[in-house]
């Protein structure tokens, strides 16, 4: 039956679908949200969502591209400006403490069946691009301008891969929050030249 009668009158259908779906996000997997489910949370009638959609592998991407966004604009905010090896502590600390806050929001960005590597969404493309970049710039900040190529790109990789591991451990239950953050600093500490 429809609930045209009572539930979502205007604006922007599929942002409320989209809304409906991240905050059931906070508190569940991805894999486990049914569109019925976004349409109850955003007060719609169950087939609204697959008009936006179509199915919920669809909507499996949207989460992992709004997942991947929030990620980005919270590493941005905390790499910010100031001393280049502080910035690179920071990013990592943030990357780490996303993952324990937001765990199925992170879960969902690295989920190969949802974005598949090498593969890209449209939308997902250019976000993790400028992830990568952000990571490629800071790291040239902290090796100076001199740095060779495939310098920054090895410190970049290793230190997203290091990020990422912690928070995968984390996640899990195999080292507390701040056993993770600790490592990060120990990776920041050994790994970056003295300056």
């Amino acid at each position: 039956m429809s609930r045209s009668g009572d539930g979502y009158h205007h604006g922007n259908l599929r942002e409320a679908l989209e809304r409906g779906a991240m905050a059931l996000l906070e508190t569940q997997p991805a894999n486990e949200i049914s569109l019925r489910e976004v349409a109850r949370a955003a007060g719609v009638s169950h087939n609204a969502p697959y008009h936006h959609f179509g199915d919920r592998k669809a909507l499996l991407k949207v989460l992992a591209e709004r997942s991947m966004a929030a990620l980005l604009e919270s590493n941005r905010a905390a790499g910010g400006v100031g001393d280049p090896v502080e910035r690179l502590r920071r990013i990592g600390h943030d990357y780490v403490r996303f993952a324990a806050e937001r765990p199925h929001a992170f879960a969902v960005i690295y989920d190969p069946a949802v974005c598949v590597p090498g593969q890209p969404t449209d939308t997902m493309a250019p976000l993790i691009a400028a992830e990568e970049q952000l990571v490629g710039d800071v790291v040239r900040d902290v090796l100076g301008e001199d740095a060779d190529g495939a310098a920054i790109e090895a410190l970049a990789a290793a230190s997203w891969g290091v990020a990422h591991g912690l928070a995968q451990l984390a996640q899990a239950g195999h080292l507390t929050l701040e056993q993770a953050l600790a490592a990060v600093d120990a990776f920041v500490d050994r790994a970056v030249p003295a300056r």
